[in-house]
């Protein structure tokens, strides 16, 4: 039932030779995944003692954070809280209760592919409750955006972009260093040989919904208004794309600032072919505060002495979700339709780097910690799509936005800016290795 990575690295290749030969359609490809939560895991009969002196012992961060669970963690994340409730999240009904023991992912070609091994798993786990030891809590489906805005958030920003390669298994282009895998895979943390915990991985959903007609208007109003390279005055359209670009940090702004370039982002050798190097001063190509520059610091990083990004690193697996804009939304610049984006990220541990990048990157307002270089009091402000702070609604500002006055220590920050993404749920699960699997069916079967 559940798809091996050789299977995977099998489909991968006939889909590069699908490309190369030209051949008309998509091939017919499907896969699934399952992934468990402390609960679950439990539920297989895993006790705490089991887990001590593992990727998963509770002792640790790590451990710790995946017992406790994102819904306890979504406070300290700064997901916004329910009024009548000072630490549950205002989530989805699904998310708010301690009965998710685990997920199962389902990806293919087409919504009938996914539909057919749907099927094919409720023949394993009935969907009747009353003939089946599994009980489903919610569905949620997500779809690849149409035409050119395939492999496209609803923000219009090519996604995926920044994943690491693994060492020994990608592929060398240029940008970052390829890191060891066992900052994604669990078990190798101090050890050659693994842990039973080996080859597993740590994952965790968000369910984050995204307010584009507002991201749009916000835009719209506060649009560039001269070109950073002539300072000739920019069309209004032009100069809302420029600081959707800059807050984003998406052309690559790094590599094209100041205009866009679609050969560059479609050429997947060398987009990402940049580190912020000799620019820890420089706010001008790609501000501090932008998206990409919060979550990928680079060589920022270096700031702090004797850090390292690489455990900080995440392997993303978004889909969007929902409808596209609607005219009715589009005349209100108001949101009448669910959308987003169905984040997923696998990681060694929890708490160096999903919920580190989160907390201490894109929330911290100081971060990159440049402020003693440029002034006293300087702050770049949060990461403006995602930085979050539900204990003081005015601190979603950000700095560096307009090229022309970026690294002025007295510009006029930008803000306080609208919620532009909106977590509604999400899940600490761990992905174990088809070896790992077979274990458990063992385990429970023995007990």
């Amino acid at each position: 039932m559940i798809k091996t990575v050789k299977q995977i690295l099998a489909d991968r290749d006939a889909i590069d030779r699908h490309k190369k030969e030209k051949k008309p359609g998509l091939l017919k490809l499907v896969g699934a995944n399952i992934s468990l939560t402390y609960t679950g895991l439990q539920a297989m009969g895993i006790s705490d003692n089991e887990m001590v002196g593992t990727s998963l012992d509770h002792n640790t961060p790590g451990g710790a954070s995946f017992k406790t669970g994102a819904l306890t963690d979504a406070k300290s994340l700064g997901d916004p809280l329910q009024a009548n409730s000072q630490t549950l999240p205002d989530w989805d009904q699904a998310f708010l209760n301690d009965q998710i023991d685990g997920v199962l992912l389902v990806a293919g070609d087409s919504h009938e592919t996914v539909q057919e091994k749907i099927k094919e798993i409720h023949t394993i786990f009935p969907a009747d409750p009353n003939h089946s030891s599994v009980t489903v809590v919610t569905t949620i489906t997500g779809d690849v955006r149409p035409g050119a805005e395939s492999g496209h958030e609803h923000f219009g920003f090519l996604d995926g972009v920044s994943n690491p390669l693994i060492k020994g298994f990608d592929p060398v282009v240029p940008g970052p260093a390829p890191i060891d895998g066992r900052n994604i895979i669990t078990g190798y943390a101090s050890k050659e040989v693994p842990d039973w915990t080996g080859d597993g991985s740590f994952l965790v959903f968000r369910y984050l919904f995204q307010k584009v007609p507002e991201f749009n208007t916000f835009l719209q109003q506060n649009a560039l208004k001269a070109d950073p390279i002539t300072s000739q005055a920019l069309a209004p359209a032009d100069g809302a794309d420029l600081l959707g670009a800059r807050l984003v940090g998406r052309a690559p702004i790094e590599i094209a600032p100041f205009h866009d370039d679609p050969a560059l982002g479609n050429d997947t050798r060398n987009r990402n072919g940049f580190d912020f190097t000799n620019e820890f001063r420089d706010n001008n190509k790609c501000p501090w505060a932008a998206h990409i520059r919060r979550t990928n610091p680079r060589s920022d990083s270096l700031r702090q002495p004797g850090s390292s990004i690489d455990n900080r690193r995440i392997m993303r697996r978004g889909i969007a979700f929902g409808p596209e804009l609607t005219p009715a939304e589009q005349a209100s610049n108001s949101t009448q339709e669910g959308r987003g984006l169905l984040f997923a990220c696998y990681q060694a541990d929890i708490s160096t780097a999903f919920q580190f990048i989160q907390k201490l990157w894109a929330n911290n307002k100081n971060f990159p910690f440049i402020g003693a270089d440029i002034s006293p009091g300087f702050t770049p402000g949060l990461d403006p799509l995602i930085g979050q702070n539900n204990t003081d609604p005015n601190a979603r500002v950000t700095t560096g936005y307009d090229p022309l006055t970026a690294n002025d220590p007295d510009q006029k920050p930008l803000g306080p800016m609208p919620t532009f993404i909106v977590p509604r749920g999400g899940g600490y699960f761990f992905t174990p290795s088809i070896k790992l699997l077979r274990e458990f069916g063992s385990h429970v079967t023995s007990s």
